[in-house]
């Protein structure tokens, strides 16, 4: 009983010694930053990038066992196992795209909400708060979680911590530090502040939608070329010559280089057909 005894008193001891030295978040990395964005801007909060990783690795696999079983080729079979590992990034950033075209046209009808709470005399967190009944639908349940995490916590700056993450957008961080900076240090030029960025947002959005109505051929035209050889490989794969040929070392050749030209002329296209995109400067 006596030695019970002392083993919780010094576990408890050892626990109240501990608390004493909080250990720090880890610092994610550059690389899991930008996945834990690219996840959330596709609507995927929830999924970790190991997560994301071992998903990708486990879809290649898969398509090696099925590549395997079909054409008995390993060397074709690696190379459709490799292209379906990258298609759940491929998935996932136009998912991506696609949701942060959509806010581009929201936030300026977010911004000038905002300022007319602000002249209507509500403060910082009414404002946003107004948000999730007369926002749009689309971002009112990430401000219906700032209207809950403010009302727990009374914390304007940690709550706007938290819906910055929650929509990792580029437009939304220079919303939100500029409402925090105005918290902080006060001012009268709020409204104007943000009647110029709804104007500048809105000006932006007409420019690239004008550009893009012109280069999108250009994309669309790289992906068509760099699936189409890859598209008739599938279908010669099956045969018994098609199998021969790149069972040899030379075949194996031919499918290195036709797949490092693919990658170099696809990325080339889409970097001079693809406007440049937003990035978060103020995560």
């Amino acid at each position: 009983m006596g030695t019970a005894a002392g083993l919780l008193l010094g576990a408890g001891l050892l626990c109240v010694w501990w608390s004493f030295w909080p250990r720090g978040e880890p610092k994610p990395s550059a690389w899991g930053a930008r996945a834990r964005d690219m996840l959330t801007q596709a609507g995927m909060p929830g999924v970790s990038a190991r997560a994301f990783v071992s998903t990708s690795i486990g879809v290649g696999i898969a398509m090696l066992v099925v590549a395997l079983a079909i054409t008995a080729t390993p060397p074709i079979a690696v190379c459709f196992a490799v292209m379906a590992g990258f298609a759940p990034t491929v998935y996932v950033r136009s998912k991506a795209r696609k949701r942060r075209t959509e806010l581009r046209a929201l936030w300026p009808d977010v911004v000038d909400d905002l300022a007319s709470g602000v002249r209507a005399g509500l403060s910082l967190p009414e404002s946003l708060i107004a948000l999730a009944e007369r926002g749009p639908d689309q971002l009112r349940p990430e401000f219906m979680q700032f209207a809950r995490d403010y009302r727990a916590s009374g914390r304007f700056t940690d709550s706007l911590d938290l819906l910055k993450a929650r929509l990792a957008d580029p437009v939304a961080d220079r919303l939100v530090e500029a409402l925090r900076l105005t918290r902080d240090v006060g001012g009268t030029d709020l409204g104007r502040l943000l009647r110029t960025l709804s104007q500048f947002l809105r000006d932006d959005l007409r420019a690239r939608g004008e550009l893009e109505a012109r280069q999108s051929w250009t994309v669309n035209g790289a992906r068509l070329a760099a699936a189409a050889p890859w598209l008739v490989l599938a279908m010669l794969s099956t045969q018994a010559t098609t199998i021969q040929a790149y069972n040899s070392a030379t075949g194996v050749l031919v499918l290195l280089v036709g797949a490092v030209a693919s990658v170099i002329a696809y990325q080339a296209m889409v970097r001079l057909g693809r406007l440049p995109e937003d990035v978060r400067v103020l995560r």
